[in-house]
């Protein structure tokens, strides 16, 4: 049994107010040569919501909702919350707790995927913050959870809810469009083979959600994963295809509606609430498709309690879960060659 004496949740971090956009802007993309201009464009997504994301105050609600989830069930383990691009940062945070006597530290990472921005990159983060502190704390992430029932299960309710939420006349047949952020297609492609573990695994908790909405319902959903929020040169290639192409499609090929259900995302961010939220909804209507958005985990109980239960996991044994291993390897979610620009919201 390993003895951990610490929870760290680890996030993407955001700005908290207008003059924090453009530093959080340029730490997330810090030496990738993305223009100013592209920058001041993704600054006017968080211009509508007053230059906050959502995503920092989503974070202190989680971690507030894992700790009396774990006083529940008799897990003591003081918490800890550190992000990769703002306050708090990774460093200050590991820094608190080696001041604190914390020796070695569970990790728990706000993705539920594995590619280099949403896996290797959060191990790399962790790394380089315990390289500036003097007797840091040993720390490891928790695994993939991408087809755990406490994340799966949260994802369904959530579509079925919003399939109640269309019109009556057509919610029979409303199609399910599944959506994650786009990553580089080399970024993809070097995470694993036959194309990676990133669209591997969100097609798998597509069809994992699809499939447990049908045996509900007594029918299956006509159903497609479309990619949102990419960022980058034209001429690099992106998984797609992109939601508003998507949804497009769908309206050409007859869908009555559809339900956008974002599979990539643990909470709704700014990338869910401009980019589904905003500018999906504008395609659609353009479409004249009905469309719901079903919500995001959160805070929802079994997902909240699914951190818990993999902490236990990882504190009993380190072993295959779910057929992923419960340790990363040292060559997962591998690096690719050429390493494009990273996407402002990218690895969730």
């Amino acid at each position: 049994m390993t003895d951990y004496d610490a929870f760290l949740l680890v996030s993407f971090g955001g700005p908290e107010g207008p003059g924090d956009v453009m530093p959080f802007l340029e730490n997330v993309t810090g030496g990738r040569g993305v223009p100013r201009d592209r920058l001041a464009e993704v600054a006017r997504h968080y211009d509508v919501f007053g230059g906050v994301s959502p995503i920092n105050e989503q974070c202190r609600d989680l971690l507030s909702a894992i700790g009396k989830d774990f006083a529940a069930t008799g897990l003591d383990l003081p918490l800890y919350w550190g992000n990769r691009n703002w306050h708090p940062f990774l460093a200050d945070t590991v820094a608190q707790m080696a001041s604190g006597g914390v020796r070695h530290a569970i990790a728990f990472v706000t993705s539920a995927y594995g590619s280099y921005s949403s896996c290797r990159q959060y191990l790399d983060d962790i790394e380089a913050a315990r390289a500036q502190v003097r007797g840091a704390p040993r720390i490891d992430k928790i695994r993939h959870f991408f087809n755990h029932p406490g994340f799966i299960g949260p994802v369904t309710e959530a579509a079925r809810a919003a399939i109640t939420a269309l019109p009556p006349v057509v919610r029979h047949d409303a199609w399910l469009v599944f959506t994650a952020h786009s990553v580089p297609a080399a970024m993809a492609a070097a995470s694993g083979p036959a194309g990676g573990l990133y669209p591997a695994q969100l097609a798998e908790a597509a069809r994992l959600v699809a499939a447990k909405l049908a045996a509900v319902e007594g029918h299956e959903r006509t159903s497609r994963l479309a990619y949102q929020s990419r960022s980058g040169p034209p001429a690099v290639p992106w998984l797609g295809p992109d939601i508003c192409d998507q949804l497009a499609e769908a309206a050409a090929a007859g869908a009555p509606a559809v339900v956008v259900v974002p599979v990539g995302f643990v909470s709704d961010h700014v990338e869910v609430r401009y980019d589904l939220d905003i500018e999906a909804a504008r395609a659609a209507e353009r479409l004249g498709l009905p469309m719901a958005r079903a919500a995001t985990p959160g805070t929802d109980p079994r997902f909240v309690s699914m951190i818990t239960e993999l902490v236990a996991e990882r504190r009993a044994r380190p072993a295959q879960a779910l057929g992923f291993p419960d340790f990363c390897p040292n060559d997962c979610c591998r690096v690719p060659a050429a390493r494009p620009a990273p996407a402002p919201g990218a690895g969730r």
